[in-house]
């Protein structure tokens, strides 16, 4: 049950009658227009989350080093007052 020949023809002349010969190229220039827009809006979407992305990793890996810097600093804290007990015993 697909679409015949006889039936496109009659929607193609029914489109030419509404729209007339001349409307329809800048219809369709309009139309791919459109379509080109949209795809370019989608490459720009898609590079702004990949830009987002690397700004989320590298905050993460800021505040992992972050992390390990107030550790060790704990750390040699913590030491530094065990050495005092030792020491006064």
């Amino acid at each position: 049950m697909g679409i015949s020949f006889w039936q496109i023809a009659i929607v193609v002349l029914i489109v030419v009658l509404l729209f007339g010969a001349g409307k329809i190229p800048r219809l369709m220039k309009d139309v791919g227009s459109g379509i080109n827009q949209f795809k370019r809006g989608l490459k720009e979407d898609n590079a702004s989350d990949d830009a987002a992305d690397e700004a989320t990793s590298a905050k993460l890996e800021q505040d992992k080093e972050s992390a390990a810097a107030t550790t060790s600093a704990r750390s040699a804290e913590t030491d530094a007052k065990d050495d005092k007990k030792v020491a006064n015993g």
